[in-house]
């Protein structure tokens, strides 16, 4: 019953990284590459009818993380209770940047709430690359000092960044070079599935210059993936063993690679849709090929005296598991029939569609 609800929270952080990374994506081509009126209007046309919807499944990530893996929630927000509250403030910030831009006509109060949506697009994609580095790196489980444990053993609490600024030193902190180096990764893959979403839903005089920045991107995201497996191995010795042990598991970086190589024929393409489909892939199969070579570590502990957290010693009480299991059904049931809806009712083009007027 573990397992099953670790695929269940596993899948639900991958469509929220696909669905509101495409809205992380839009607000950093907002900031970059909307230089008139008409472009910044067709990119938050593109977005406005589904990005409060996509907030959701992080709500409901963190959910389902209380109910069925309490010991890793109450460990993970106690740990990351400082970035967690900074991203809270960026969404925030992003949110209201949408929402205040169009109440007063008047350049300098547009321009403000513009940066603030651009800015907290680009440093949401940042963090949660950040993030996700963090939790593959692993943390001080305990506050282990000399070899003794300060703390109870699922405990740790992390400054933004320590002094040596390296994923190994003692005393580590959220922002070193590995957890950057994976927020950067983040920011530029965000960037091309935001890119490709605007493509996908509008026929903006933007979109041909928006090709040929995803092709561009794909090359830098193509050699950061590539250093990135090579840089795994500072971290972790043996990063592949479980897809050794589980030649089935190669699928997922398959599908990762999949996902890249198509976005070379971005500029060929001759449905819109195609680009965003070859960076979903990209995005759920990195993040996939991600969690099952730390598979059952959901945190891992950088220290020998307390055992990293897996999905078993964290995990609520079967018979809490169980009870839950109708309540998911109910619930999955009433997202894809919310889902099915929202997305007929807003297919096809966004462009004659303004934000506000849906």
């Amino acid at each position: 019953m573990e397992f099953f609800w670790y695929v269940v929270l596993m899948g639900i952080l991958a469509v929220y990284l696909v669905l509101d990374g495409y809205d992380f994506g839009a607000g950093i081509i907002h900031l970059f590459f909307a230089d008139t009126e008409k472009d910044k209007k067709a990119i938050t046309n593109a977005i406005g009818p589904f990005w409060d919807a996509n907030e959701v499944w992080l709500i409901a990530a963190g959910g389902v993380l209380f109910f069925a893996f309490p010991t890793l929630y109450a460990s993970s927000f106690s740990g990351f209770y400082l970035p967690l509250i900074m991203i809270l403030w960026l969404l925030i910030f992003r949110a209201i940047g949408l929402e205040m831009r169009g109440q007063v006509h008047n350049h300098m109060w547009e321009s403000i709430w513009d940066k603030a949506f651009g800015i907290a697009s680009l440093l949401l994609a940042l963090f949660f690359g950040i993030a996700l580095g963090n939790i593959v790196r692993g943390v001080n489980l305990g506050m282990v000092q000399n070899g003794v444990s300060t703390q109870e053993a699922h405990y740790f609490f992390l400054p933004l960044w320590n002094p040596t600024f390296s994923p190994q030193a003692n005393e580590l902190g959220i922002i070193d070079w590995f957890t950057l180096f994976l927020g950067i990764v983040s920011v530029v893959a965000l960037t091309i599935h935001g890119a490709n979403w605007i493509i996908y839903k509008t026929n903006s005089a933007l979109n041909p210059k928006l090709k040929k920045v995803v092709f561009a991107l794909n090359i830098v995201l193509l050699i950061l993936v590539c250093i990135s497996l090579q840089v795994w191995h500072f971290i972790e010795p043996k990063p592949f063993h479980n897809f050794v042990e589980n030649p089935i598991l190669w699928f997922f970086p398959l599908l990762t690679f999949v996902g890249i190589l198509g976005l070379f024929k971005v500029r060929s393409f001759k449905k819109d849709g195609h680009g965003f489909l070859f960076s979903t892939l990209f995005l759920v199969g990195g993040f996939a090929s991600t969690a099952v070579s730390i598979f059952p570590n959901v945190l891992p502990s950088t220290n020998k005296v307390n055992p990293s957290l897996t999905i078993y010693n964290t995990a609520a009480h079967e018979y809490g598991l169980n009870a839950g299991l109708s309540w998911f059904f109910i619930a999955l049931f009433l997202v894809i029939i919310y889902f099915i809806i929202q997305y007929r009712v807003f297919s096809g083009k966004m462009d004659d569609i303004g934000y506000g007027e849906h």
